[in-house]
């Protein structure tokens, strides 16, 4: 998953929008440029340009970094009963940022109260950057702590785990709960507290999250009594029981079945949060509209997945004989995303549900969030492309293989292993590899992605032409992603691959300093090594190879961080502006907060 209309949700805050904290930001650094102009002659100029920034002005460049963009959708084709049911779809969602921001940290909601209070224009600018990391520590920047008072780290076990558990006990603990006990205790939906006897505890979520999803839930009951659609009506009322029972089963069933012009995709999916062990499911919520002529087109890939996993690069007996038959994928257009689907980085596409069950049974979909990608392509992609790649093959940079390498990254999530067998027990690759996973499933996902590519390509599903660029737009993505920072899992996945290709022979230095460029004779096997490594360690299970795989290849080399260095004027992601969001939130009422 690569990690937007309008205002960025804050229920507590009657939707105050996000594209507005921007403006402060922009008022801090004109007023600091005011006050420099009243000081008078150039040689008291001269010397204020050679003083350190101050707090203020540091914070707005690293804001700066984030563009804000408007992101909308046409809602014209909805009928009146599906258009108030997207407004209530929209509120239930809005939700999902403050369980989010609970389940970051256990400070986080104090903490916001606090910078509420401060309105001063640096008061101001430090809102605005919490609201972007859903939290006091800045993502790009190795989660570094840009407030003070805080954790000098980003606590790894988040707000799912007791601050002072460590592995040891949590593992000594799991060694005494029966099987049912222990596969809550490492599931989606339960977080670990202490009882009173300072015991570890499994707490399931509708327990934990009551004052937040009782709500969501009812919400989306009312959406689904608006709706005519038989199969949104489905989802949102089982989605809605599932908030209430933590059996996500049949909804997820349910989301793989729909079929409607309003997408919706809420509740605990990722866990790329829980730095721990990556087992603990974070809340979000994608609330988008299907773009009917974009998915028909690209509907008949989910017909060669089967024969794309009978030839990966993996050993037969590792591969799956036989995939889940329901594989749709759908392009839509974002109308507003909260929770982990609205932080730092913003997601342009998804592959969902993670649960092994659904995978192995029914398959997962793909959401391909095609204004999101347009928008990530024009505002970094292309200007990162005239810096990064080869003059001879920047002419070579497209936004269909942007496109259609996301949606193969997508497609080979549900591929490869991933219910597997170590010592004759049997697991998962996520429980196998623990925080390591993300990182590795994130590496496997692109480049498996290219090779998936590469043989549609052979095999005459897809023009040959793509070839060509695909490649290419690659390279410079990669330059795009690993600026998401290399303590996050996409970031360190592109860097993983750069390192690999470079060493293989697949990527060399360009033409003019500092440019790279793409080798056509040495790509393809190069990508085919790497693919058949990552999918080899997933299906042994293999934690030691999987950690050796990062620590030599997961890193920032000097070639690269010259390159990246080159590039810090241009914006890192976007920050979403949601309109359409905006205009339902303003007629509604504040959703009850209670505090802990």
């Amino acid at each position: 998953m690569d990690r937007l209309a309008g205002f960025r949700s804050d229920p507590e805050r009657c939707c105050i929008p996000m594209g507005i904290p921007w403006l402060y930001a922009m008022v801090v650094v004109l007023a600091l440029s005011a006050c420099q102009g009243k000081s008078g002659g150039g040689s008291q100029s001269r010397q204020e340009s050679t003083e350190e920034p101050s707090p203020a002005q540091m914070l707005q460049t690293k804001i700066s970094r984030f563009s804000p963009t408007t992101i909308t959708a046409d809602v014209s084709r909805l009928s009146p009963a599906d258009r108030q049911a997207l407004d209530k779809i929209i509120e239930a969602a809005r939700y999902m940022d403050l369980i989010y921001r609970r389940q970051v940290w256990s400070g986080n909601e104090a903490l916001l109260e606090k910078l509420k209070s401060d309105a001063s224009l640096e008061g101001q600018a430090r809102l605005h950057y919490f609201r972007i990391n859903v939290g006091p520590w800045s993502r790009l920047d190795k989660n570094e702590p840009f407030l003070d008072g805080v954790p000098s780290e980003k606590p790894p076990e988040a707000n799912f785990y007791p601050a002072d558990m460590t592995r040891q006990e949590f593992g000594e603990w799991l060694d005494g709960l029966s099987p049912q006990d222990r596969r809550r205790a490492t599931g989606f939906f339960h977080a670990i507290r202490r009882d009173s006897g300072r015991k570890l505890v499994s707490v399931p979520y509708s327990q934990e999250y009551r004052e937040f999803l009782e709500p969501a839930a009812r919400l989306l009951r009312e959406a689904a009594a608006l709706t005519t659609n038989a199969t949104l009506k489905q989802f949102l009322t089982s989605r809605a029981e599932a908030f209430l029972t933590d059996d996500y089963y049949a909804s997820d069933v349910a989301w793989m079945e729909l079929d409607a012009p309003i997408d919706v995709t809420i509740g605990p999916y990722e866990t790329y949060e829980d730095e721990l062990f990556s087992y603990k499911a974070a809340f979000e919520a994608f609330v988008t509209l299907r773009n009917d002529e974009e998915s028909a087109r690209l509907a008949g890939l989910s017909a060669h997945l089967q024969e794309i996993e009978n030839n990966l690069p993996l050993d037969a007996r590792f591969r799956n004989p036989k995939i889940g038959t329901i594989a749709p994928i759908r392009v839509v257009d974002v109308v507003f995303t909260s929770g982990e689907a609205n932080r730092g980085v913003q997601t342009a596409a998804f592959n969902l549900p993670n649960d092994e069950r659904i995978v192995k049974e029914k398959g997962t979909k793909r959401v391909m969030l095609k204004n999101v990608q347009q928008a990530k392509f024009e505002k970094t992609l292309v200007p990162i492309a005239g810096v990064v790649l080869d003059p001879s093959q920047r002419p070579d940079l497209s936004f269909e293989a942007f496109f259609m390498h996301i949606l193969a990254h997508e497609l080979v999530h549900g591929l490869g292993p991933h219910n597997i067998s170590v010592g004759g027990r049997n697991t998962t690759v996520r429980q196998e590899l623990k925080e390591l996973y993300s990182a590795i499933e994130e590496a496997k996902a692109d480049v498996t992605g290219l090779f998936a590519l590469q043989h549609l390509i052979d095999s005459g599903v897809i023009d040959r032409k793509l070839e060509r660029v695909m490649y290419v737009t690659f390279l410079a993505s990669i330059f795009r992603s690993v600026r998401f920072g290399i303590t996050e899992a996409h970031g360190r996945g592109v860097a993983l691959q750069f390192n690999h290709f470079l060493d293989e022979g697949g990527v060399r230095p360009g033409a003019e300093a500092g440019t790279f460029q793409i080798d056509p004779d040495q790509i393809k096997s190069a990508v085919r090594k790497l693919a058949g490594e990552i999918l080899t360690l997933q299906a042994e299970g293999s934690y030691s190879k999987a950690d050796a795989l990062l620590k030599r290849y997961a890193v920032i080399r000097p070639e690269m961080r010259q390159a990246l260095d080159r590039l810090g004027q241009i914006p890192v992601d976007i920050e979403p502006i949601y309109p359409l969001a905006g205009a339902v939130g303003a007629a509604q009422t504040n959703p009850p907060v209670s505090r802990r």
